[in-house]
């Protein structure tokens, strides 16, 4: 029997889930959210993926599958309304709470069945109606001894259920593929499986060293977290950056060389915009492009010093991307920068310390007042339709404090 117990809270069909908040009329209803310019899918309810609608579908696609489904624009702010009000309500019934992403938490789940008056695997299913009922947003809930063994727990309890784990529980295990542990992608999932480890079970069985040689001591962890060890704590409060980075989908794609230094500079204007929020200056700038047919290139370069003005980052973008082969339509893109150093730690001179830009913060002050992007780069011109969508002003990496993504 575990005496320490961790909590996992998923939410189902997150988006779509905040959006039948304030439109309950879509309850039942097949519904779908868009990503950049409506092009494609990015979330489904559980009655559009019946019909075949997949995530990351064309939503030409989309309606020829299901006509009669309903399809909404992103809308992050109101995402992170919802996602805010979750973790509110959390941090009221456990001293510890991680806001792992948008639509995830870990929590300590010690004191639950106190607060609740009930046996923890009652309580979990009151937590679990208490947010339906409050927040409006379905969850599955999975308690456990370790934050890998919570994961697991929701992940399977999937849509709308709760699962309790208090001792080993090798069928359980065994009913899992290893490559829903997560950390392990699917390239090493595939060395695990060429090693015969199919399972979470195999995995927990496999000997530690061997999987710390094969997936690291990242690897290792998970192996002592199947063994119900806490070796990952619940992390309250977000470190201090190593990377930022900030890219994605542009929405159609394209080869138009005007129309990729529109998104390249879009990118470099957010990235300046968010290692100044973050009041950090980076000295490693990557370049990551993927093409239609999931191809990729990319490239990586030391700026002169460590900044975060735009100017110099545009610079640097620019001379990478003047190398890039443009014989196929290029779907994604995202700038990455490291080597990140607070900015209030740099010094170009005895007396003087370096800061944001004159022009970056005479840009970030108009946009304060007139809204996001209102002063912008020309270049952008190309892409002008993003900006007259309200829909593109806020993305998930807007939003603040998440572990991850």
């Amino acid at each position: 029997m575990y005496t320490n117990l961790i909590g996992h809270i998923d939410s189902d069909c997150f988006y779509v889930s905040a959006e039948r908040v304030r439109a309950p009329h879509l309850r039942g209803v097949p519904c779908g959210v868009l990503g950049n310019q409506g092009a494609c899918v990015i979330a489904k309810s559980y009655e559009l993926k019946a019909h075949g609608v997949k995530t990351g579908m064309p939503i030409w696609e989309a309606v020829k599958v299901c006509p009669q489904a309903v399809f909404i624009k992103r809308d992050f702010r109101w995402y992170e309304v919802i996602s805010r009000q979750m973790l509110e309500l959390l941090q009221k019934v456990s001293p510890l709470v991680e806001y792992y992403s948008i639509d995830e938490m870990f929590f300590d789940a010690n004191e639950l069945g106190r607060i609740y008056k009930q046996p923890v695997e009652q309580a979990v299913f009151t937590l679990q109606e208490e947010i339906r009922y409050e927040i409006g947003i379905p969850v599955s809930i999975g308690i456990a001894p370790s934050k890998t063994l919570a994961k697991l727990c929701s992940d399977s309890s999937k849509p709308y259920d709760c699962r309790t784990l208090f001792t080993t529980d090798e069928e359980f295990l065994q009913s899992q593929p290893v490559g829903e542990l997560c950390g392990v992608g699917w390239r090493s999932e595939k060395k695990l499986q060429r090693l015969g480890i199919n399972t979470c079970l195999d995995f927990a069985r496999a000997d530690r060293i061997a999987i710390r040689d094969l997936l690291t001591i990242k690897g290792e962890a998970l192996w002592y977290e199947l063994h119900g060890e806490a070796v990952m704590p619940i992390v309250t409060r977000r470190p201090t950056h190593k990377a930022i980075a900030r890219g994605g989908s542009i929405g159609r794609k394209s080869k138009d060389h005007a129309r990729i230094i529109g998104w390249l500079t879009r990118n470099t204007e957010r990235l300046s915009e968010a290692l100044n929020e973050n009041r950090m200056h980076a000295q490693l700038l990557t370049l990551s492009i993927q093409y239609e047919d999931h191809t990729g290139w990319g490239q990586v370069t030391k700026l002169d010093e460590p900044t975060s003005s735009f100017d110099d980052l545009i610079t640097a973008a620019k001379n990478m991307i003047a190398h890039m082969p443009l014989t196929k339509c290029v779907s994604y893109m995202h700038l990455i920068s490291e080597r990140l150093t607070p900015q209030n730690l740099i010094q170009r001179s005895l007396f003087e310390a370096v800061s944001p830009s004159p022009l970056d913060q005479l840009k970030a002050s108009i946009n304060m007042k007139l809204g996001r992007f209102a002063v912008r780069s020309g270049d952008t011109l190309t892409i002008k339709e993003l900006y007259e969508d309200e829909a593109n002003d806020y993305d998930i990496c807007d939003v603040s404090g998440k572990m991850c993504f």
